[in-house]
């Protein structure tokens, strides 16, 4: 079956079946369910108005924009802790912190450049798998081969100063967060290599960058302290290894993914209702109750098999994803009945189309969950809640299955 069949039977699938959910998909194909959501044709109109608005647009990468106050050099990534600000009492001294006050004077442009890689290379390798029109490969291509090949202009495939505080340290294990939104990059290079779009020898260049940076995620000391972070930051770290082991194909990675998820996450963050505690006790309990959701959704969307099912492993308490799902919905389709303290920022800017609905309503046959996915915003405009949404092209997931 070649991608245009796979489309055409793709829309003919009743999602709503939960006929998509892992390795079915094949088998609901076949079998020629009744129709449901066709994805691509519901995705195609945002997908191409923003793919045609960046099909030129100048590739981008770390080595643009310098930070003095940056320990590492011009090809390694750099950000600042978001909560911490200059101290009132001593301005030359180290920063303070004020939990869930993002400071606006921090260094921000490495951060800004990755999501503009992220968005920009999925939305090209959406457009592409939609269309089957080159020209939009070979400008995804341009912006890989400038962030991760080109000797020039190439960032180094580690996160050593990430989230630095000044006066305090030069770079954070929770730095590591930043990386999110390079797990929907590995997956534009996962389809692109697929499709045979990308030249083989930077394809091999590109998954070498990846499988460096997994190494480094796994072994060094700020790696190893967020893999076992007990709040989404654990999650997070879950999620990118996912994505990038299941591009470089290193299948240990995947397992230890798998286990991690059933026997840390799972026991360490869900409740038996559902809720996420540790994200409660912050001062923006709302986003980063839907954030871990998010996060926790697309980890599972990667790496439930025919075997195992992330999505209703329950753990002592008997608490899973499932009821974390059925738990948060109607806080999701009303805000006004979030039951806790509201954010102290941004609260009225969230929802937005999270991929965990679309995934979730999938895997659980939750109907509910993709009517609500088709309503919420896919193209929010402001930089905190597109830092807090690591996929936004799906179709690009959809088809992996």
């Amino acid at each position: 079956m070649d991608r245009r069949e796979f489309l055409k039977a793709l829309g003919a699938v009743s999602v709503g079946s939960g006929a998509l959910s892992g390795a079915s998909v094949w088998a609901a194909l076949s079998e020629g369910k009744a129709p449901g959501l066709d994805l691509p044709g519901h995705e195609k109109g945002r997908v191409l108005r923003f793919a045609d608005s960046v099909l030129d647009a100048v590739p981008g990468s770390v080595t643009a924009n310098r930070c003095q106050r940056s320990a590492g050099g011009p090809h390694d990534f750099y950000s600042e802790g978001d909560y911490w600000w200059p101290d009132p009492n001593n301005p030359d001294g180290p920063y303070i912190q004020r939990d869930g006050m993002s400071n606006p004077d921090n260094f921000s442009a490495h951060r800004h450049a990755m999501v503009r890689l992220s968005r920009i290379a999925a939305a090209l390798t959406a457009a592409y798998w939609i269309t089957g029109e080159a020209r939009y490969a070979q400008a995804a291509i341009r912006h890989l081969r400038v962030w991760f090949l080109d000797g020039d202009t190439r960032m180094t495939p580690h996160l050593l100063y990430a989230q630095a505080i000044k006066g305090r340290c030069t770079g954070r294990g929770i730095g590591i967060i930043d990386t999110i939104h390079l797990a929907e990059v590995a997956q534009s290079i996962l389809v692109l290599g697929r499709e045979k779009a990308i030249p083989a020898v930077e394809l091999q260049g590109l998954k070498a960058w990846f499988s460096e940076y997994l190494t480094w995620i796994n072994t060094h000391p700020y790696g190893q302290d967020e893999r076992k972070a007990q709040n989404n930051h654990g999650t997070c770290w879950v999620m990118q290894a996912s994505a990038f082991a299941r591009l470089v194909g290193n299948d240990q990675v995947l397992g230890q993914c798998r286990d991690l998820f059933v026997n840390k996450l799972l026991p360490e963050q869900v409740e038996a209702d559902g809720s996420f505690p540790r994200e409660l006790r912050r001062t923006k309990p709302y986003c980063y109750s839907l954030f871990n959701l998010d996060v926790m959704g697309i980890a599972a969307h990667i790496l439930s098999n025919p075997s195992q099912d992330q999505w209703v492993v329950e753990n002592a308490k008997g608490g899973s994803l499932k009821k974390a799902m059925a738990f948060h919905y109607p806080f999701i389709a009303d805000r006004s009945k979030w039951p806790f303290k509201p954010d102290v920022m941004y609260f009225d800017l969230f929802p937005v189309r999270m991929p965990a609905l679309l995934f979730g309503g999938m895997a659980l046959k939750e109907q509910r969950y993709i009517d609500l996915w088709k309503r919420l915003d896919g193209d929010p405009i402001n930089d905190e809640v597109i830092r807090n949404f690591p996929v936004r092209q799906p179709v690009l997931w959809i088809k992996d299955l």
